[in-house]
């Protein structure tokens, strides 16, 4: 198990675990099927480091995702997540998941196995992200005329401040107005996590993976680049979530007008 599967594992092992709670934030039904399929466990550690974290950015997410008014849908690694499946989308949706082509067969393969069925029109797109994903994407019929509600959820951490600089002017690039970008945003709680994580032997492994994004302002870097962001920190959501929230928060953003073309940097 490579360790895009291993990450994408452990998430899903969270996402199970939170769904067993009485005062659980999501309900993900299929998550504890896929960590079955792939004979993998996780360890407690991961769990206190992660596990309220996650369950706050999947809550938060999915109601971005859902109200954003938007028909076409991205997520870039998107991973073991099933939101097609498992969130009640507005008619017309159509959802693109972005995912290396191993992970995605065994995604499809264990939704098979449960009878699952989309709740929306969902299209895999098997790519790595660094190859040319956005001819992938539009051969798979995404439309860049439309506004496009876009998800990057756990994968700037995993990539140097050129590679998220380079990611995130792509998906300006396919973007037409009025479509809306979502991502975790806060540069000193990431470190602090990386530090804490590379402690624990449970977690030091997938810690190595990390090269800590973005690296500046992201909201000034998006802003020189035709989109209005705003950051909504957890500190915020503790009330209405209803669980105590370390550092942290999470972006949102809308694209403007074309006059800010983006390119990969």
């Amino acid at each position: 198990m490579n360790g895009v599967a291993r990450t994408a594992v452990g998430a899903a092992w969270l996402r199970a675990r939170e769904s067993e709670r009485p005062d659980r934030l999501f309900d993900d039904p299929y998550a504890g099927a896929f960590v079955a399929a792939a004979g993998a466990g996780q360890g407690s550690g991961a769990a206190g480091v992660f596990g309220d974290h996650l369950a706050f950015r999947t809550r938060f997410f999915d109601d971005y995702l859902r109200e954003s008014g938007c028909d076409q849908v991205v997520l870039p690694a998107a991973g073991l997540d099933s939101r097609a499946y498992r969130l009640a989308w507005p008619a017309g949706v159509r959802l693109f998941e972005l995912d290396q082509p191993e992970l995605l067969a065994f995604k499809d393969g264990v939704l098979r196995e449960l009878g699952a069925t989309a709740r929306c029109e969902r299209v895999p797109v098997p790519v790595d992200l660094r190859e040319d994903w956005p001819g992938r994407l539009r051969a798979a019929g995404f439309d860049p005329a439309r506004p496009t509600a876009w998800l990057v959820e756990g994968l700037l951490i995993y990539l140097s401040a050129a590679e998220a600089g380079r990611l995130l002017g792509e998906i300006g690039a396919l973007s037409a107005a009025g479509s809306r970008l979502a991502f975790e945003h806060d540069r000193a709680a990431a470190a602090a996590l990386i530090e804490r994580a590379r402690t624990m032997p449970a977690l030091r492994r997938v810690a190595t993976l990390w090269k800590g994004g973005l690296g500046e302002d992201a909201v000034a870097w998006l802003t020189t680049r035709g989109w209005r962001a705003d950051v909504v920190e957890l500190s915020a959501l503790a009330a209405r979530y209803g669980r105590p929230a370390q550092g942290g928060g999470f972006l949102t953003a809308v694209r403007g007008d074309a006059d800010h073309p983006d390119s990969p940097e």
